[in-house]
């Protein structure tokens, strides 16, 4: 990493798919791999324009299933390897994601969802929250961080490297078509100036010497002869995530202190609802909000401490309960109320959130 395309720190006005370029430069991405598809092809063309100029490279594959198995690739060469897409994209990508995960390859994948069943629209939605999760033949043993606005792309795309690389789990920066396609003003930085060492990359296969011999052989599979040899596998793996997963959850909250109704949000949804916390608690209604930042791993008990002491709580997601689906095992025995504003596919306003919660009370 002795080229840095980012040169200190400066104050940007920029699309989403633009941060996420400029994101994986910063953290020294070698390679990306990639197909087509809104609302992530600006991610490529960006990539692509400023990758040369930093002597990294770009590879555009005939498909979806290519990227994802190239990327992997890419990654067992001891490169820093990345991919994007959205929507069919992610559904074509789980195979190799989920290669990924049997074999623990530290890709990365930026996922900027776009409304579905099907193609549906290439506009926005948070459609894919179980997809990205948990697609695939598997037990969801990914990471996964759900970002909010262009600072957390920025911030979140250079750390899905280092988490990737940390714990050897494929990692996932879940975004949306709003943030890809909008623009606004974030501050972009050498991660080193602000004290972020980036994780050393190294190769999985094609290891010096001879193997049994000079060193231990390199055992990397994602097929198995016998349940029993599988089952002891699946749960080793399980047992390495859950290890590391305390030490990888985020989450957010705002004024959750005194609050009696709290809003369980994620990804770019959380804005408006911090606006209709405002617009509430100028109005007197102790209203706050629980964001979990991973969705995989999920924040369960820093979620339970917060919904325990709330007298209502409000699932706002632009899905139809795919977010709930994963809250509501870590509210099991909870016997607090609980109502939902789920728009899959459309954005949701603070002023319906405020309408909401006010009907509620």
């Amino acid at each position: 990493m002795a080229d840095k395309p980012i040169q200190g720190e400066k104050r940007m006005f920029m699309t989403g798919n633009e941060v996420c370029a400029y994101a994986a430069l910063a953290a020294g991405a070698d390679i990306m791999y990639g197909y087509p598809i809104t609302p992530q092809n600006e991610i490529m063309h960006y990539w692509t324009r400023l990758a040369p100029k930093h002597n990294r490279t770009f590879l555009q594959t005939e498909d979806e299933i290519s990227a994802g198995f190239t990327t992997c690739g890419g990654v067992l060469s001891g490169k820093r390897a990345f991919t994007a897409t959205a929507g069919p994209g992610n559904t074509l990508m789980q195979e190799p994601m989920s290669m990924a995960e049997m074999m623990r390859i530290p890709a990365v994948f930026i996922i900027q969802q776009r409304g579905g069943p099907s193609t549906a629209t290439v506009i926005y939605s948070q459609q894919e929250v179980t997809m990205t999760c948990y697609g695939a033949n598997g037990e969801g043993l990914r990471i996964v961080y759900s970002t909010a606005d262009h600072q957390e792309l920025y911030d979140y795309t250079i750390k899905s490297f280092n988490t990737a690389w940390k714990y050897r789990f494929p990692t996932f920066v879940l975004g949306d078509g709003y943030q890809a396609k909008m623009r606004e003003s974030l501050t972009i930085y050498d991660p080193e100036l602000r004290g972020i060492q980036m994780v050393d990359t190294y190769p999985l296969v094609g290891l010096p010497g001879k193997a049994g011999a000079d060193r231990d052989p390199a055992h990397l599979r994602n097929t198995y002869n016998t349940e029993e040899e599988l089952y002891e596998v699946v749960k080793e793996l399980v047992g390495a995530y859950e290890k590391f997963a305390p030490e990888i959850v985020e989450h957010k909250t705002v004024e959750c202190d005194d609050a009696e109704v709290v809003i369980l949000c994620h990804g770019i949804v959380s804005r408006a609802a911090v606006e209709a916390i405002r617009e509430l608690r100028a109005e007197g209604v102790k209203a706050g909000m629980f964001r979990p930042i991973t969705l995989r791993p999920f924040p369960t008990e820093p979620l339970r401490a917060v919904v325990q002491k709330a007298k209502k709580l409000l699932i706002v997601e632009s899905a139809e309960g795919q977010f709930a689906r994963l809250v509501l095992p870590s509210l099991y025995g909870l016997t607090t109320p609980l109502e939902t504003i789920y728009k899959p596919g459309q954005g949701i306003t603070s002023d319906e959130i405020v309408k909401k919660i006010k009907a509620m009370a």
